[in-house]
């Protein structure tokens, strides 16, 4: 039996033909049929790998329009589910991108074990954990005449992994950095991150040359250590120095702690002053404590300032999330180190107060806040007691200093290698608390020693 003999595969291992997906039609969410699948859009990152980006499909009299990925619910034998929201602008196809039954289909490829070379008759895409399309299994034909084998029949079928030709892409797998950024344009950083670590090293720092500051900033911080440490040692001094200045200070001063001392310094010279003294003050407090994990970026303002004023600062798209979940009412000035923090205000109460309140009139009397130099196990148990997602650190002065996030602590309680974990068997309602264990143990360990300077 042809191995093809399913469109798409069984819930364990989704996959779909393309060539068999043509024809299938696309359903809005109340069933209604909205279009037809003419095509499938992939992009190659390199000669093994290409992700689908979304389907071409025909709408009305033969108007064939783009449909992304992320717009589709579903692919099932018989069947496209989609959200129902359709671009009817004609499809045009972008550089970088190859249409897998108009490009692929008929290409031909050579087999790595020497036995010829073969025609494309279909293509199949498998479902990873991540919920991406990926193109990981070829049919062929055997091309009359190519075998280089009398055991091999010429114009036999067979299906083979991805892996096990050459040729597929062409000089689309060569595609240059630009391209390859352009077309990873609409992924989020942690998703362009997965697809950073399997490139190869040469590829990783030209993809990462083409990237806006901001973006790779954002990308680093989803990165592994060595991965992180390799990209930003391979740019050039004055762009990785930008790039830390266009981090959270605490994640920049933990990427300048794993990067050799000679290139720590040199990188912290050439940052902008400010944004360089955030992060050598990360930099005098251990890793795990509070003053080690913290920004010191967080939302402050003043007792006058009116209820409106901060929902728009919260508003802001730059903001994280976790850390808009709390403004923190100081006196002057407003810039950590602050003056006295005289409370904070949850995001919660700004929405049920009206807009011209002054904030100082509803802060939170508990003021509860932590040293710089607590550890991870105390910052733990207090943003525990009190249900937090982001707690103070002040000093003796009682000054905001900055804030720890409920991120901030995962980064420090999780394992180094976290992102390059499968996902955990189901459990039966029992957690392992070794690795918290570990990690608490190791910060109440080290609750006396506050300099994480270099060098010492």
């Amino acid at each position: 039996m042809d191995r093809r003999d399913a469109a798409v595969s069984t819930a364990a291992q989704p996959r779909f033909y393309a060539a068999r997906l043509a024809g299938t039609s696309v359903f809005d969410p109340i069933g209604d049929m909205v279009a037809t699948v003419r095509d499938v859009v992939v992009v190659p990152s390199s000669r093994t790998s290409a992700r689908a980006v979304g389907l071409v499909v025909e709408v009305g009299a033969k108007r064939r329009v783009f449909l992304p990925i992320t717009r589709v619910t579903s692919i099932s034998p018989g069947q496209v589910i989609s959200t129902g929201v359709l671009n009817v602008r004609r499809f045009e196809k972008r550089t970088g991108e190859l249409l897998v039954i108009g490009d692929l289909l008929d290409r031909v490829v050579t087999l790595q074990d020497g036995t010829g070379e073969a025609t494309v008759l279909d293509i199949a895409l498998d479902q990873n954990r991540h919920r991406d399309w990926e193109v990981s299994r070829l049919h062929l034909r055997r091309r009359r005449g190519s075998s280089l084998s009398r055991l091999v029949s010429r114009g036999q079928t067979l299906t083979v992994e991805l892996s096990e030709v050459a040729g597929l892409y062409g000089s689309q797998a060569e595609q240059s950095a630009h391209l390859l950024a352009a077309s990873y344009q609409d992924l989020n950083p942690a998703d362009l991150a997965e697809i950073i670590q399997e490139l190869e090293p040469k590829r990783r720092i030209e993809l990462a040359g083409e990237l806006a500051d901001e973006r790779l900033a954002d990308v680093l911080e989803e990165l592994p250590e060595d991965i992180r440490v390799e990209v930003v040692t391979g740019l050039d001094a004055k762009r990785a120095a930008d790039i830390l200045d266009a981090m959270d200070p605490d994640d920049a001063a933990d990427l300048v702690q794993e990067l050799p001392d000679a290139v720590a310094s040199q990188l912290l010279n050439l940052m902008e002053p400010e944004e360089a003294e955030d992060v050598r003050r990360l930099l005098a407090y251990d890793e795990y404590t509070a003053g080690g994990m913290m920004t010191t970026e967080p939302l402050v303002v003043a007792p006058e300032t009116p209820v409106a004023h901060c929902l728009a600062m919260i508003s802001r798209e730059a903001i994280h999330a976790a850390l808009a979940s709390t403004v923190h009412v100081c006196r002057s000035p407003l810039e950590t180190p602050t003056g006295k923090l005289l409370g904070i205000v949850h995001f919660q109460q700004l929405l049920r107060e009206r807009p011209d309140r002054p904030v100082g009139e509803i802060i939170d009397q508990d003021k509860v806040a932590v040293d710089p130099r607590a550890p991870l196990s105390t910052v733990t148990r207090e943003m525990a007691t009190y249900n937090l997602v982001s707690i103070p650190v002040v000093d003796d002065d009682g000054r905001l200093l900055g804030a720890v996030t409920v991120d901030d602590v995962l980064d420090h309680v999780l394992p180094d290698d976290w992102r390059e974990q499968d996902e955990p068997p189901p459990t039966t309602g029992q957690i392992d608390l070794s690795e918290i264990a570990r990690a608490t143990a190791r910060s109440g360990e080290e609750d006396d020693r506050t300099d994480r300077t270099k060098g010492d």
